[in-house]
């Protein structure tokens, strides 16, 4: 399964190592610019075939005997030319002979217009498969330039000889399936050591081998451009070609290209010998234990990580690097044996062992003093000098982390296969391919159950964050001003694990305001309000005495249910946005349609069922949120479990994930309660188009739902129906209502909800006091009172606030603690304020009665 092989590999020039095809994934870039060039190839001699044609006019033949008939070939690596040792054609392609400035040149017909000669009339047409075996003279004979040219040993493709000097050098045309018609000229350039198929049309067509750049990326030899780098040599190989006539068009493309993924230097595909797993031999294995493995998103299974399964190739593991697990593979100098030695034991055993200390640290540069005697022929076996790829390490993470076979078994085997991973998309060829290809290599089958697959993070505005760019977010930027849980909620709610998502600190602080701070709102409610009363969770039985509690506690458990489901099935997305939704009603439904029952001064059933299902429900939220944010739900679990039970398990995460008690949830509760808080929201938003202040009475609702079920429905929750929407009574409907003087509709699907807003002067007086409450409670806390203090509330105002003040006094004095409701204003106050309320002028003023 391991070989040495000489082929070409995606080379950096900068690490001076070969990287895997995993690696080169994670580094191409999309708006690459290189040059664009038509290169003219001088052509010697034609096959028999065309070459022996009697027909009269044109005659190919004669322009080569005259040193005028030239193939002409595109590229965009000019660099590669002094390597190349061939021209590929398409066998069934049509080819053009045109006449140009007094050359005759050779290219597809069907790619004239690219060339930029479609105008010129076509002297002869030739199939590309009668060019086949056609001589040209090469650009660089590389004899000339001190540089060696090799051929490929018949039958063994890791050795090469090199060849005698030939100043009459000439190279053949072949054809070839990888020639495309869609740019170009229909001619490739082939340069067997700077491309894989390049190269393994070499060996096919036993074409030359010609390298002329070394490993740092430059160039050898005496040519005008030696020691340049590749890119950089470029602009001067086809200057030189220029003035030699040779150069046809050039220009610029824009093109992707593999840059490493470490340094950012641009690759170069270059030949050499590397060491190899031939992982193509366990392709099929590969594949059905993908099939065993559950990808979230799904499309990713058969799709991304499937496809690169499908078209799998070995995988070059050795680099040439100095950091790195040590490649353990030994080699005598004198008759080439190899041995590839597993441990410790191993190494101890060979003869002649030398440079080896029992307690050495087995990397480089310690571990390339051992040296031990060649079983074959006694000679010096020693270790090759590459290390492994370090993805390999990764790979070997679910073993290697046990030390296993050496030791641990059990643990590995317990540990194994690995119940989830998660990382990003771009890791299907990289840490997610690494593993699963040494797992099935040494065990047979796939070394996790579950992945989550995560898409790219993206700026604000879509892009791809870049540090030339400047549109990087930095994450101690975000988690000093929004803190870590806000940044998770994010994460986990903002979309499905692999779609991209868009990233920046206002996204976060959205999140921290609309979902953490609704929560913390919520839990401060309970906190203060239980503290008033001195509520002590647990010491009296709890009864759902309301069908408000009965909703919550149904709401809940459904909510267990679902999160603890799709937490399951690795689904955190919408396991979160269920709890945003469940939040979201607790705060803006429950609590608010509950706050007078917190509020009353009597410690009842009703109030002590509020209070425990409420309590009930915040802990087992703290409980539901901990793996999403761990801080905020154990600050909550502290204050509301640990602090009342010193036994209680010391953290949050110490306690078992929440049970849903099923027998307390009510579909049908559940689904009348969602009914009326939509009829609410219309009936909110009908108010909103009349212009009347919610805190204003009005006289009735008028709700048109879709059947006499829902409607049945809706009468049995009217009473919150008709708290929310502050009216009156509610009146059910099957005609369609019409908007008008006294009534506001709103209107969504079958459902139509109206308010009448007529409004008489009792309803007028109430609406008064409730904004008078709503001043007197402003005031409050303007004074820096606490929300327990009493007060005494003094006013002024005409006869109309005089009437208010008396019919409403029980209700103005249970909304704001008032003791009393005074007329006139004395000298001594906590706060005085002046009001125009209604068109009606009123003064307020408020003093802290002390007890």
């Amino acid at each position: 399964m391991i070989y040495q092989g000489y082929k070409v590999t995606p080379h950096c020039p900068r690490c001076g190592t070969s990287l895997s095809s995993h690696e080169v994934a994670l580094g191409y870039k999309d708006d690459t610019v290189d040059p664009s060039v038509y290169i003219k190839f001088q052509i010697k001699a034609l096959p028999a075939e065309i070459a022996g044609e009697k027909s009269p006019g044109f005659s190919l033949s004669k322009a080569v005997s005259d040193g005028k008939a030239y193939f002409l070939a595109w590229t965009t690596t000019p660099w590669t030319l002094p390597g190349n040792t061939s021209l590929a054609l398409a066998a069934d392609a049509d080819y053009a002979v045109i006449e140009y400035q007094g050359d005759f040149l050779v290219f597809a017909r069907a790619l004239m217009e690219q060339a930029g000669i479609g105008d010129r009339p076509v002297l002869k047409t030739i199939k590309g498969s009668q060019l086949t075996g056609s001589l040209y003279i090469p650009l660089f004979n590389p004899h000339e330039f001190n540089v060696e040219r090799k051929r490929a040993r018949e039958g063994q493709p890791g050795q090469f000889d090199i060849q005698e000097p030939d100043a009459h050098l000439t190279y053949k045309v072949i054809t070839a399936d990888i020639v495309s018609l869609e740019d170009g000229t229909g001619i490739v350039n082939i340069a067997p050591a700077f491309g894989e198929v390049d190269f393994l049309a070499g060996l096919e067509h036993n074409l030359d081998f010609v390298q002329q750049v070394d490993l740092s990326g430059n160039i050898t030899g005496t040519y005008p451009f030696s020691g340049k780098f590749v890119k950089a040599a470029d602009p001067e190989v086809l200057a030189d070609l220029d003035r030699r006539g040779l150069l046809h068009k050039s220009g610029k493309i824009t093109h992707t290209y593999p840059f490493c993924w470490r340094c950012d230097a641009p690759l170069v595909y270059y030949a050499k010998k590397t060491w190899y797993i031939r992982t193509s031999a366990k392709k099929d294995e590969m594949i059905a234990g993908n099939r065993q493995i559950n990808w979230y998103p799904e499309h990713i299974k058969e799709g991304r990580f499937g496809d690169w399964l499908q078209n799998n190739v070995d995988w070059a593991f050795s680099r040439e690097r100095y950091w790195g697990t040590p490649l353990n593979i030994w080699n005598c100098e004198n008759c080439n044996h190899f041995e590839c030695l597993g441990g410790l034991d191993e190494i101890k055993a060979r003869k002649g062992l030398k440079g080896f200390a029992g307690d050495m640290d087995l990397h480089r540069p310690y571990v390339d003093d051992i040296s031990y005697d060649c079983p074959e022929c006694g000679g010096k076996m020693a270790r090759q000098t590459e290390v492994i790829d370090c993805w390999f390490d990764s790979g070997a993470m679910p073993f290697a982390q046990w030390h296993y076979p050496f030791e641990n078994d059990s643990k590995f085997k317990e540990s194994f296969p690995a119940d989830y991973i998660s990382e990003a998309v771009d890791q299907t060829r990289g840490w997610f391919y690494s593993l699963h290809a040494i797992s099935t290599l040494v065990f047979g089958q796939p070394c996790y159950k579950n992945v989550i697959c995560l898409g790219h993070i993206l700026d604000a505005e879509g892009e791809k964050m870049s540090k030339t760019r400047g549109n990087v977010v930095d994450p101690w930027t975000v988690l000093d001003s929004s803190g870590a849980d806000a940044l998770r909620w994010y994460m986990f709610t903002s979309g499905p694990p692999g779609n991209v998502r868009r990233m920046s600190p206002d996204m976060v602080v959205e999140v921290m305001r609309n979902f953490l701070m609704t929560l913390w709102n919520t839990y401060s409610f309970f906190v203060i309000y239980a503290n008033i009363d001195n509520f002590i969770p647990g010491t009296q039985p709890v009864s759902l005495t309301s069908e408000l509690d009965k909703w919550l506690m149904s709401r809940l458990n459904q909510l267990v249910l679902d999160v603890d489901e799709l937490l399951a099935n690795y689904d955190p997305t919408t396991a979160g946005r269920k709890i945003e939704s469940f939040v979201s009603d607790l705060s803006n439904w429950y609590v608010r349609r509950s706050r007078r029952r917190f509020w009353k001064s009597q410690n009842d059933d009703d109030k002590l069922s509020a209070y425990n299902c409420l309590y009930q429900t915040l802990v087992t939220l703290s409980k539901l949120l901990a793996p999403f944010i761990p801080f905020v739900a154990d600050e909550m679990y502290q204050n509301l479990v640990r602090s009342v039970d010193g036994k209680a398990p010391e953290s949050v995460h110490l306690v078992s994930f929440p049970v849903a008690d099923r027998d307390l949830i009510n579909a049908v509760i559940i689904e009348d309660t969602e009914l009326a808080m939509k009829i609410c929201s219309m009936g909110r938003a009908a108010r909103s188009k009349s212009a009347v202040k919610v805190r204003q009475p009005l006289p009735r609702v008028v709700v048109k739902a879709r059947s006499a079920h829902e409607q049945e429905a809706l009468k049995n929750l009217c009473s919150q129906i008709l708290d929310e929407l502050n009216v009156k009574d509610i009146e059910f409907t099957s005609e369609e209502l019409k908007e008008g003087k006294a009534m506001s509709v709103a209107v969504d699907g079958d459902y139509q909800v109206g308010v009448v807003t007529e409004i008489t002067p009792e309803l007028l007086q109430e609406g008064l006091a409730r904004e008078i409450v709503r001043r007197v409670q402003t005031m409050r806390r303007s004074a820096g009172l606490e929300i327990a203090d009493h007060i005494t509330t003094n006013y002024l105002g005409n006869d109309q606030v005089d009437n208010v003040m008396a019919a409403f006094a029980d209700y103005i004095q249970q909304e704001t603690l008032s003791v009393a409701l005074l007329k006139g204003i004395p000298a001594e106050v906590a706060r005085t304020e002046k009001f125009k309320l209604s068109g009606i002028e009123v003064t307020l003023a408020i003093r802290k009665q002390e007890p």
